[in-house]
Protein backbone atom coordinates (compact mmCIF):
# COMPACT_ATOMS: atom_id res chain seq x y z
CA UNK A 1 0.00 0.00 0.00
CA UNK A 2 3.12 2.52 0.12
CA UNK A 3 2.84 2.59 -3.63
CA UNK A 4 -1.07 4.30 -3.76
CA UNK A 5 0.55 7.96 -2.44
CA UNK A 6 3.34 7.69 -4.90
CA UNK A 7 0.59 7.03 -7.82
CA UNK A 8 -1.23 9.99 -6.33
CA UNK A 9 1.28 12.27 -6.54
CA UNK A 10 2.49 10.83 -9.95
CA UNK A 11 -1.15 11.47 -11.30
CA UNK A 12 -1.57 14.88 -9.86
CA UNK A 13 1.68 15.89 -11.38
CA UNK A 14 0.69 14.83 -14.76
CA UNK A 15 -2.92 16.04 -14.45
CA UNK A 16 -1.44 19.64 -13.64
CA UNK A 17 0.84 19.47 -16.57
CA UNK A 18 2.42 22.84 -15.86
CA UNK A 19 4.29 21.26 -12.61
CA UNK A 20 7.74 21.11 -14.56
CA UNK A 21 7.08 24.01 -17.06
CA UNK A 22 8.86 27.04 -17.32
CA UNK A 23 6.99 29.80 -18.64
CA UNK A 24 8.06 31.88 -21.25
CA UNK A 25 11.39 34.46 -20.15
CA UNK A 26 10.94 38.35 -20.87
CA UNK A 27 13.20 37.88 -23.88
CA UNK A 28 11.61 35.42 -25.67
CA UNK A 29 7.81 37.00 -25.72
CA UNK A 30 8.13 37.71 -29.28
CA UNK A 31 7.34 33.84 -29.85
CA UNK A 32 3.76 34.09 -27.88
CA UNK A 33 0.71 33.98 -29.75
CA UNK A 34 -1.04 32.11 -32.40
CA UNK A 35 1.75 31.30 -35.60
CA UNK A 36 0.30 29.75 -39.55
CA UNK A 37 2.43 28.45 -42.59
CA UNK A 38 1.87 25.71 -44.98
CA UNK A 39 0.85 22.73 -43.39
CA UNK A 40 2.06 23.87 -39.66
CA UNK A 41 0.38 25.84 -37.00
CA UNK A 42 1.84 26.64 -33.10
CA UNK A 43 0.43 28.01 -30.48
CA UNK A 44 2.44 29.48 -27.55
CA UNK A 45 0.97 31.13 -24.65
CA UNK A 46 2.89 33.51 -22.01
CA UNK A 47 2.43 30.80 -19.45
CA UNK A 48 3.65 27.99 -21.61
CA UNK A 49 1.56 26.04 -23.03
CA UNK A 50 2.39 24.79 -26.85
CA UNK A 51 -0.18 23.49 -29.26
CA UNK A 52 1.20 22.44 -32.28
CA UNK A 53 -0.25 21.03 -35.42
CA UNK A 54 1.13 19.74 -38.43
CA UNK A 55 -0.96 18.51 -41.38
CA UNK A 56 1.02 17.25 -44.56
CA UNK A 57 0.61 13.83 -46.42
CA UNK A 58 1.84 10.87 -45.03
CA UNK A 59 2.52 12.62 -41.27
CA UNK A 60 -0.22 14.38 -38.93
CA UNK A 61 0.69 15.56 -36.04
CA UNK A 62 -1.72 17.27 -33.02
CA UNK A 63 -0.40 17.87 -29.69
CA UNK A 64 -0.95 19.57 -26.68
CA UNK A 65 2.39 19.80 -24.31
CA UNK A 66 4.16 21.87 -22.09
CA UNK A 67 7.14 24.53 -22.99
CA UNK A 68 10.28 22.73 -21.12
CA UNK A 69 13.42 25.62 -22.11
CA UNK A 70 14.67 27.73 -25.02
CA UNK A 71 18.24 27.01 -26.40
CA UNK A 72 19.15 29.72 -28.35
CA UNK A 73 16.30 31.13 -30.81
CA UNK A 74 15.31 27.07 -30.61
CA UNK A 75 12.34 25.98 -27.63
CA UNK A 76 11.75 22.52 -26.47
CA UNK A 77 8.37 21.42 -25.71
CA UNK A 78 7.09 18.09 -23.95
CA UNK A 79 5.93 16.11 -21.08
CA UNK A 80 8.46 13.49 -18.37
CA UNK A 81 11.27 12.47 -20.58
CA UNK A 82 10.04 13.16 -23.69
CA UNK A 83 10.44 16.34 -25.64
CA UNK A 84 10.69 17.88 -29.29
CA UNK A 85 12.74 20.56 -30.48
CA UNK A 86 11.38 23.12 -32.37
CA UNK A 87 14.45 24.63 -34.58
CA UNK A 88 14.15 28.24 -35.28
CA UNK A 89 15.83 29.29 -37.98
CA UNK A 90 14.49 33.00 -38.09
CA UNK A 91 13.20 33.73 -35.19
CA UNK A 92 10.04 36.27 -34.87
CA UNK A 93 10.34 39.43 -36.69
CA UNK A 94 8.97 41.88 -38.20
CA UNK A 95 7.97 42.34 -42.24
CA UNK A 96 5.79 44.35 -43.64
CA UNK A 97 3.96 44.69 -41.02
CA UNK A 98 3.63 41.13 -40.27
CA UNK A 99 5.27 39.21 -37.41
CA UNK A 100 7.07 36.31 -38.99
CA UNK A 101 9.26 33.89 -38.17
CA UNK A 102 10.60 29.87 -39.36
CA UNK A 103 10.18 26.97 -37.57
CA UNK A 104 11.75 23.71 -38.70
CA UNK A 105 12.03 25.02 -42.28
CA UNK A 106 8.37 26.64 -42.42
CA UNK A 107 7.77 30.27 -42.63
CA UNK A 108 4.73 31.24 -40.04
CA UNK A 109 2.89 34.28 -39.61
CA UNK A 110 1.52 35.14 -36.18
CA UNK A 111 -2.08 36.06 -36.28
CA UNK A 112 -3.35 39.51 -34.78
Amino acid sequence: MRLLPSLVLASSLLASGAAWADPVPADKLDYVGNWQGKDMQISLTKEGKVKYKLNRPGKQVDLNIELQRFRGKDFEAGALFVTTTFVVSKPPHRDGGKWKMTVDGVELTRSE
